[in-house]
C-alpha cells in the first residue's frame, strides 16, 4: 500500500492543495511561510487521526496525545483570514493505492470490493472535536463502508508505517510528576527475586536487538562523520520500571564518548533520518516517511551523503521532503516537486520554474538545461559538439533544444568547484576527464568531497597507454594536413607513434623540427584539430581507441531517456 495523492483544504496557510501526486520520493518546493511545512504537518495529522481512530479513541485532543504537532487545534490550524466565513472545516482526503493482495485481503477483512485505490475523507472543525472520518466512494456501497471507517483505519494502519521527522527535532520530554510518584511506589517490589529474575530474562532477550541497533547506528553516523569510533547502547537498570522500551543512553565516541541527548541538533538528525534506512525490514508495513527540513543543522559536506541516504531510503520507501535546499531537489524527474505557492500546490512544470522559485541564477547556456557534459578544456567542447550529434540523434536533438549542454572547466582543477555550482543550479551531470594525472586527481578529489560517482564519470582510457587524453580518441588522418600547413610540422614520423599521451608526442614532434612548444602553442594546435573534427565527423575517431567514447554516448542517452 502506498498513498497515491494528498488533498488539503483551509489549513493553515494552505487554502486549497487538491489530489497532490506523492511517487517514491517527492520534494516540497517553495518560499518560506508558503506551506511547504504546513503540508507535512497536515499528513502527519491526518496519519495520527487515523491511527487513533483505529484504536477507537472517541475523543480526538485528549490527553493521550503526547506530541502536539499531532493534534488539531481550530484556533491554531484553520486559517485566520476565514475563520469568521462559513465554511469552518478542514479536510484532509488521502487516497491509496492497493495491490492486488491487499484487494483480496480488504474484500475479506471489510466484506466490500475496491477498484483498486481507496481515498479516506478526513473532516473537522470549530466545533467539532471528533473528526468525520469517511470512505469516498460513490454509490450504493459507500454507507456500509463507513459504518466500518474504524476498521479500515486499522487495515490502513496495519500496512503503512508513518514516520514524521520535524525541522525542530526537539529532545524527549522530561519524566512527569505521576512517573516519580510511580517510581517511589514500584521500588518496593526491586528486591523480590520473581522481579529481578524477569528483569534478567528480559535484558536477555533484549541484548541482542540492541547490539543490532548499536552497529547500525555507528555504520549510519559513519557515513557522515568518520571519526566515529564506536556506538554504545547501555542498559539504565535504575529506570527500567518506567517500561522495558525507556530504559537506554545511546552514547557516541567520536574521540569523547557522548551521550547522544547532548550531541549536536545535527548529530541527533543525522542518527535518526540514517536509521530509517532500515525501516521497512522491521516488519510488513510499508513505510511512509516525511522530512521537514533534512539539510537543518547540518554541514554542508553531510548535506550530500544525506542526500543519497534519503533518495536511497525511497528504493523501499516511500519518501516525502519539504527544503530549501536545491541539492535535494529531484532533476531527473522534475514532476516529482511539488509547488508550494499562494496556499495551493501543483507538480513542477520544468527545471526552470524550480530554479526561479528557489532563487538559483544559472549561466545563460544552462538556463533551461537538465543534463550537462562536463568536459576539460574548450578545444574538447568544440569537437564533441560535432561528433556526439553525429553518433546519436537523441543527443543531437537534446543539444539543439538546449536539454542537455557541454560545459567546460578551464582545466581539470576546477572540477569540484563547477559540480558544486551544477548542483545548486538543479543540473544532472557527467563528466569527461583525460586519463592523465591531472584528470586522476580532479575525479579523487570531487569523489572524495561527493560532488560525483563513478558512473557519472568517463575517462579517456586507450589501450595500451597508461596515459591518454581526448585527442588520442581521434584518427590522426583527419588533422596532420592542418598541422602541416599551418604549423609546418609533419607529425607522420616515428616520433608520433609511440604510447606517450597524444600532447607529449606533439610536444617532442615540433621540438625535434625545430619548433617552439609551450601552452600557448598547445592550445594552438588543439584547437586547430578539434576544428577538423567538425569537417567530416564520421572519420573523426579512431576506431581502435574509442570504445570508452561509444560507452560514454550509451550512458549519456540513458541519464536524457530519465529526465521526464
Amino acid at each position: 500500500m502506498e498513498l497515491l495523492s494528498f488533498t488539503v483544504k483551509n489549513f493553515r496557510s494552505i487554502t486549497n492543495a487538491y489530489k497532490i501526486p506523492f511517487k517514491d520520493i517527492s520534494i516540497l518546493i517553495g518560499r518560506n511561510n508558503e506551506g511547504k511545512s504546513n503540508m507535512l504537518k497536515a499528513l502527519n495529522i491526518s496519519m495520527s487521526i487515523l491511527d487513533h481512530h483505529a484504536k477507537k479513541v472517541t475523543r480526538y485532543g485528549s490527553s493521550i496525545y503526547r506530541n502536539n504537532d499531532n493534534n488539531y487545534h481550530w484556533e491554531r490550524d484553520f486559517p485566520i483570514s476565514l475563520q469568521e466565513g462559513k465554511d469552518t472545516d478542514s479536510i484532509f482526503r488521502l487516497e491509496f493505492k492497493l495491490n492486488e493482495a491487499e484487494l483480496n485481503e480488504f474484500k475479506s477483512a471489510i466484506k466490500s470490493n475496491l477498484n483498486g485505490n481507496l481515498p479516506i475523507e478526513i473532516k473537522i472543525g470549530k466545533d467539532n472535536r471528533i473528526p468525520t472520518i469517511k470512505v469516498v466512494k460513490k454509490g450504493k456501497d459507500s454507507k456500509p463502508l463507513n459504518e466500518k471507517s474504524k476498521e479500515i483505519a486499522d487495515f490502513i494502519g496495519k500496512r503503512i508505517k508513518f514516520t514524521y521527522i520535524p525541522a525542530i527535532r526537539t529532545d524527549k520530554e522530561s519524566l512527569s510528576v505521576v512517573n516519580q510518584m510511580l517510581q517511589e511506589k514500584l521500588a518496593i517490589i526491586e528486591d523480590d527475586p520473581k522481579y529481578t529474575a524477569a528483569l534478567k530474562a528480559i535484558s536477555e532477550l533484549q541484548q541482542p536487538i540492541i547490539e543490532e541497533v548499536s552497529k547500525t547506528i555507528k555504520q549510519v553516523l559513519s557515513d557522515f562523520l568518520p571519526n566515529i569510533k564506536d556506538v554504545f547502547i547501555e542498559l539504565q537498570e535504575e529506570r527500567r520500571r518506567f517500561g522495558i522500551r525507556q530504559q537506554y543512553d545511546i552514547s557516541i565516541d567520536d574521540g569523547s564518548k557522548t551521550s547522544l541527548e547532548y550531541k549536536g541538533d545535527g548529530v541527533k538528525s543525522l542518527a535518526a533520518i540514517g536509521l530509517l534506512k532500515d525501516i521497512s525490514k522491521s516488519g510488513s508495513a510499508f513505510s511512509l516517511i516525511a522530512i521537514e527540513e533534512p539539510e537543518s543543522h547540518l554541514h554542508p559536506g553531510a548535506i550530500h551523503r544525506l542526500k543519497d541516504t534519503i533518495y536511497d531510503l525511497s528504493k523501499d520507501n516511500q519518501v516525502i521532503i519539504s527544503t530549501h535546499n536545491p541539492l535535494f531537489v529531484n532533476r531527473i524527474n522534475i514532476k516529482n516537486n511539488i509547488i508550494i505557492d499562494r496556499g495551493q500546490a501543483r507538480p513542477a512544470k520544468d527545471i526552470s520554474e524550480l530554479r526561479e522559485l528557489i532563487g538559483v541564477k544559472a549561466s545563460d547556456n544552462l538556463m533551461n538545461a537538465n543534463f550537462v557534459l562536463v568536459v576539460e578544456g574548450e578545444e574538447d567542447a568544440i569537437a564533441l559538439k560535432s561528433l556526439l550529434p553525429h553518433f546519436s540523434p537523441k543527443i543531437a536533438k537534446a543539444l539543439k533544444s538546449n536539454i542537455m549542454v557541454i560545459d567546460k572547466l578551464g582545466g581539470a582543477s576546477n572540477l569540484s568547484y563547477k559540480l558544486s555550482l551544477l548542483s545548486h543550479s538543479l543540473c544532472s551531470f557527467h563528466v569527461l576527464l583525460d586519463n592523465d594525472d591531472a584528470g586522476i586527481t580532479a575525479y579523487e578529489k570531487a569523489e572524495k568531497d561527493s560532488y560525483l560517482k563513478s558512473k557519472e564519470l568517463t575517462l579517456v582510457n586507450c589501450r595500451g597507454m597508461r596515459q591518454s587524453e581526448f585527442e588520442d580518441w581521434l584518427n590522426k588522418e583527419i588533422y596532420e594536413k592542418e598541422i602541416l600547413d599551418q604549423f609546418r610540422v609533419d607529425i607522420n614520423v616515428g616520433d608520433f607513434r609511440n604510447n606517450s599521451k597524444w600532447s607529449d608526442r606533439m610536444k617532442n614532434v615540433f621540438q625535434n623540427q625545430g619548433k617552439r612548444w609551450n601552452d600557448n602553442i598547445e592550445a594552438e594546435v588543439k584547437g586547430v584539430v578539434a576544428q577538423t573534427v567538425g569537417k567530416d565527423p564520421s572519420v573523426a575517431l579512431n576506431g581502435h581507441k574509442a570504445s570508452p567514447f561509444m560507452a560514454m554516448i550509451a550512458t549519456i542517452e540513458n541519464s536524457l531517456d530519465s529526465i521526464k
